[in-house]
């Protein structure tokens, strides 16, 4: 197990107490919660594999890429 300290401002810590009590679970759990399922999609992600232009991997781990549909043009 790891343990990982984060920083929160006030409204986003208190957003997070509500969100934990509504789904009956503590903030920890809530938190860790969030982090798996974003991990997840990450790793289900067909864009975390496209090798980007920039020297730093660590800019293209972080880097959002537009993928989906394209906006239809306005007329």
């Amino acid at each position: 197990m790891t343990t990982l300290t984060l920083k929160l401002d006030k409204k986003l810590s208190d957003d997070l107490k509500r969100r934990a009590d509504k789904n009956y679970q503590t903030v920890e759990e809530l938190s860790e919660d969030i982090i798996r399922r974003s991990m997840r999609s990450y790793r289900d992600s067909p864009t975390k594999n496209i090798s980007g232009k920039a020297d730093d991997p660590l800019i293209n781990i972080f880097s959002r890429f537009k993928v989906g549909r394209k906006k239809k043009e306005k007329k």
